[in-house]
């Protein structure tokens, strides 16, 4: 039976399937429709994977799509750890600008379910790690967004991490009151 850890933000939730091993390794089913959408109580559709590779100290994110775009992301590190982060970019939301975050490892097996409606980030906290995430919409630039990694008014703890690599994109993105101001958010 997989286990569902509801997180404080409404929809984010942190999934833990069932791990069955023995002295000659393990098995898990890293994915099974009918049990995920038991887990989140709808049902989702992926239609893209997506797999990197970053070394330690690398910060992905905050990325997000708004309107049509608005993307569902089903989160895992099948190589080493990272710290995974959901951001609620919800207007109406009484949980708007606050986050969450999980250790996902290869060790660990977690999964991070990051409903639209929501930014997300990652650090690579060990040498290297391979993130692979399913989504349910495709990827569209113009629908993409990012919120700064180090806004204070979201004030995620990084856990003073001193090397932070960023992408030129990532090192540019607006903060919470440009995103708002923009009307680049969710109802």
């Amino acid at each position: 039976m997989m286990k569902v850890t509801k997180t404080p933000l409404d929809g984010v939730l942190i999934l833990e399937p069932p791990v069955f091993g023995d002295e000659r390794g393990w098995f898990t089913e890293s994915f099974n429709h009918r049990k995920f959408a038991e887990a989140v109580g709808e049902e989702v559709t992926f239609v893209q994977d997506n797999h990197s590779r970053s070394s330690r100290g690398v910060l992905r994110g905050i990325h997000f799509q708004i309107g049509e775009g608005a993307q569902g992301k089903l989160v895992r590190a099948t190589v080493g750890e990272i710290f995974d982060v959901a951001v609620d970019l919800r207007r109406s939301s009484p949980t708007f600008g606050q986050w969450t975050g999980v250790h996902l490892s290869s060790e660990n097996k977690k999964q991070l379910w990051v409903p639209a409606g929501f930014g997300h980030a990652f650090l690579v906290i060990s040498e290297v790690a391979e993130v692979q995430y399913k989504v349910d919409a495709y990827w569209s630039p113009e629908y993409e967004r990012s919120l700064r990694w180090d806004d204070p008014e979201v004030s995620i703890d990084w856990f003073k991490f001193s090397n932070i690599s960023l992408s030129d994109k990532d090192r540019n993105a607006a903060s919470l009151t440009e995103l708002r101001s923009a009307g680049d958010l969710f109802a």
